[in-house]
C-alpha cells in the first residue's frame, strides 16, 4: 500500500511551472568585451569629432571664422561682433529646435535622462540616428552660446552607438543594456580623460546590475575611449590643476573641519536649487507658448542679453558654453573676487536652466562643475576673514565645490570623488572631498529625493531606482529560505492519497521516492488540486518533473540559482550534506515562490 508522509512546519505556497520564453541571442563574455572594445573606439572617435564640431560652430558664431582650433579652457575675450553676438544663441537655438523636432525628439535636453529611460523602460533600445542628431544639435547649442555642457551629449552619443550596435546584431536586452552603458562610460572617460570616473558613472548611475558580465565590458570600453582621446586630444586631464595644499586628515584643525562641512552643506543646497530651478524652467516655458520656436527665442534671447551685458561690464561673456575657461582661471588663482564669483554662480545657474528649459541640447555636468567652482571659490574668499586658519583658498575650495555639486546633483557621489581625484592626482584631496560630497548629497536628498537626472523622468511617471541593490539576498543559504513543509509519496501513490490532507490554499511540494531513492519532484501548483478531484486514481509519478535539482542546505543561493538556470528546473530539493542523498536526507524544497519572497524581502524603501 503506497504511503504518504508530510514533513516540517506548514507554510502556504501555491506555485506552478512556467514555460520558459524564447531565448534572446547572447554572446560569451569574451565576445561582449570585444564588442565593447569596438564601442569604446567608436565613442572615443565620436568624442573627438564632437569637440571639433563644437569648435567649428563656436568660431563661426563668435569670431566669424571657419576653424577647428578652439581651446575651451582659454578665455577668448570679447567677440569682434560686439553686441551683435546677442543673435548667436538665438539663431543657434532655432536650428536646434528644427533638428530635434524633425529628426530626434530624444535629443532635446541634457541626454542622460533619456539614456536612463531607455535602460529601464525601453529594453535598452536607442535609435542610431539619435547619435548623429544629438551631436549636431548639441554642437550648435554649445558653440552658439547656450550655457550647457558637452558631457551629457557625448554620453547619449556613446549610449546610442552601443545600443544601435547591439540591436544590429540582435543581442539580448541584458547585453544590449551593458553595451549601452559601456558607451556612456566611454563618453565620460574620453571627454575628461578620467577612465575610472567613466567606469563609475556607468556603474553608479546607469547599470541596474553590477557583476563581471557588466563591469568588464564597461572597463574595456572606457579604456579604449580614453586611449583614443589621449592619442588624438592629448594626455592631460580636462583642467590643468596647480599644486593645491590640502592637509592630511591627521593634521586637520577645527577651522578646516568647519570650512569643509559648511561648504558641503552649502553645495547640497545649491544642488537642490539647480534641480528645482531646472524643473521650473522645463515646466514654465511650455506655458509661455505652445510653439517651441517661440519658447526658444524667448529663452535664448535672455541668454544672449546676459552675454552682452557681461561682456560690456567685465570684458568677457563668462556664462555661455561649457564655461571651462572660468573654471581654469579660478584654478590658476586669476579669479578670486567673492562678489564676481557669486554673480557668476547665479547667472550660470539661470543661463543653464533657461537654456535647457527653452529647448537647448546639452549636458548639465559641465555647468555643475562651473557652479561648484564659482560657489567654492566665492565661499573661500568670503570666509577667509572669519576662518583665517582654515587653509582654504579659492582654487582648493573650487575643487571641493565641483565634486560636491556634481555628486549631490547627479547622485553619483563615488563618480564625483574619483573624477576629481583623477583630475588633480593628489591623494590629500580625498578626505575633504569625501566630507563635502557626503554632506552635499545628504542635504540635497533631504530637500529633494530626486536627482537632476531622475526628476525629469518622474514627470513622465517613470521612476528610476536610486539604490542599486547588489543582490544581497544571494549571501543567504538554501536552508535560510527553503520550504520546510513538503509531502513524500512513494511511486504508485494516487493523487487522492497524496493530497487527502491538503487544500487548494495550502498546496505543498510533493517528493516522489522509490525504496528511499529520490525519483522526482512535483512543485506546488494550483492545477494539481482540481486534477485530484476529477482524476483521483492518477498516480503521482505521472506529474513528476524529472529535471530535478538537488542542492545542499548550506549552498549559497547564487550557486542554487545557477544550477536551476542550467537545468531549466522550477524547484530544488534541499538535502543535508551527503554524497548520495536519499529521501531521509531531505530537509526542504526551494520553489520559485520562496525565491521571489527572498528577493522582495531584501529590498528596503
Amino acid at each position: 500500500m503506497p504511503s504518504v508522509l508530510t514533513y516540517g512546519a506548514k507554510k502556504a505556497l501555491i506555485g506552478g511551472r512556467v514555460n520558459s520564453s524564447a531565448e534572446e541571442r547572447k554572446v560569451s563574455l569574451l565576445a561582449l568585451c570585444g564588442l565593447a572594445l569596438v564601442i569604446g573606439v567608436m565613442t572615443g572617435l565620436g568624442a573627438v569629432g564632437f569637440r571639433a564640431l563644437i569648435s567649428v560652430v563656436h568660431n563661426l558664431s563668435y569670431k566669424g571664422a571657419l576653424s577647428i582650433v578652439y581651446d575651451a579652457n582659454i578665455s577668448q575675450g570679447p567677440s569682434p561682433f560686439g553686441a551683435y553676438v546677442f543673435f548667436a544663441p538665438v539663431i543657434g537655438g532655432l536650428i536646434v529646435v528644427f533638428l530635434v523636432r524633425r529628426f530626434a525628439p530624444e535629443a532635446k535636453g541634457h541626454g542622460v535622462p533619456e539614456v536612463m529611460d531607455a535602460i529601464f523602460y525601453k529594453r535598452g533600445k536607442i535609435r542610431g540616428s539619435v547619435a548623429l542628431v544629438k551631436a549636431l544639435a548639441s554642437a550648435v547649442s554649445i558653440g552658439s552660446g547656450a550655457a550647457v555642457g558637452r558631457e551629457g551629449p557625448i554620453i547619449q552619443i556613446g549610449s546610442a552607438l552601443g545600443s544601435a550596435f547591439a540591436q544590429l546584431i540582435g543581442l539580448s536586452t541584458r547585453q544590449r543594456i551593458t553595451l549601452l552603458s559601456a558607451g556612456a562610460g566611454a563618453g565620460i572617460a574620453a571627454t575628461f580623460n578620467t577612465p575610472l570616473g567613466g567606469v563609475l558613472f556607468a556603474l553608479e548611475i546607469l547599470l541596474p546590475e553590477v557583476s563581471n558580465r557588466t563591469f568588464l565590458p564597461v572597463v574595456v570600453a572606457t579604456g579604449a575611449a580614453t586611449t583614443i582621446g589621449r592619442v588624438l586630444i592629448g594626455p592631460d586631464p580636462a583642467f590643468a590643476v596647480p599644486d593645491v595644499p590640502f592637509s592630511m586628515v591627521a593634521s586637520f584643525n577645527g577651522q578646516e573641519a568647519i570650512a569643509f562641512i559648511t561648504l558641503g552643506v552649502i553645495s547640497g543646497a545649491a544642488a537642490w536649487a539647480f534641480i528645482r530651478l531646472l524643473v521650473l524652467m522645463e515646466d514654465g516655458f511650455p506655458r509661455l507658448s505652445k510653439n517651441e520656436y517661440v519658447q526658444n527665442i524667448i529663452g535664448m534671447s535672455s541668454v544672449g542679453l546676459m552675454m552682452v551685458l557681461m561682456t560690456h561690464t567685465f570684458g568677457h561673456s563668462y556664462i555661455d558654453g561649457v564655461g571651462y575657461s572660468v573654471i581654469q582661471e579660478i584654478l590658476d588663482h586669476k579669479m578670486a573676487a567673492a562678489g564676481l564669483l557669486a554673480l557668476l554662480f547665479v547667472l550660470k545657474l539661470l543661463a543653464t536652466t533657461v537654456s535647457l528649459g527653452c529647448g537647448a541640447s546639452g549636458g548639465i555636468f559641465s555647468p555643475s562643475l562651473y557652479l561648484g567652482a564659482t560657489l567654492g571659490a566665492a565661499f573661500a574668499a568670503a570666509s577667509g576673514p572669519i576662518l583665517p586658519h582654515s587653509g582654504l583658498t579659492p582654487s582648493s575650495a573650487a575643487i571641493v565645490g565641483m565634486a560636491a555639486i556634481v555628486g549631490a546633483g547627479t547622485g553619483g557621489v563615488m563618480t564625483a570623488i574619483v573624477m576629481i581625484f583623477e583630475m588633480t592626482r593628489d591623494y590629500a584631496i580625498i578626505v575633504p572631498v569625501i566630507v563635502a560630497v557626503a554632506l552635499a548629497a545628504g542635504v540635497r536628498r533631504a530637500l529633494v529625493n530626486e536627482t537632476i537626472y531622475t526628476v525629469k523622468l518622474r514627470h513622465r511617471g517613470h521612476r528610476i531606482p536610486k539604490e542599486r541593490h547588489i543582490n544581497l539576498y544571494l549571501v543567504k543559504q538554501a536552508q535560510d529560505i527553503m520550504e520546510k513543509r513538503f509531502i513524500v509519496a512513494r511511486v504508485g501513490t494516487t493523487l487522492e492519497q497524496a493530497m487527502a490532507a491538503e487544500d487548494i490554499d495550502h498546496a505543498l511540494p510533493i517528493i516522489v521516492e522509490r525504496e528511499g531513492r529520490i525519483v522526482g519532484l512535483i512543485p506546488p501548483r494550483s492545477g494539481l488540486w482540481p486534477e485530484s478531484q476529477s482524476n483521483p486514481a492518477l498516480v503521482v509519478e505521472h506529474f513528476v518533473e524529472r529535471r530535478m535539482v538537488i542542492c545542499r542546505d548550506q549552498d549559497l543561493l547564487s550557486l542554487v540559482f545557477a544550477r536551476l538556470k542550467r537545468h531549466r528546473a522550477g524547484a530544488a530539493v534541499v538535502v543535508r550534506s551527503a554524497s548520495r542523498p536519499r529521501v531521509s536526507d531531505i530537509v526542504g524544497v526551494l520553489t520559485k515562490r520562496v525565491i521571489a519572497d527572498a528577493v522582495i524581502d531584501s529590498y528596503e524603501d
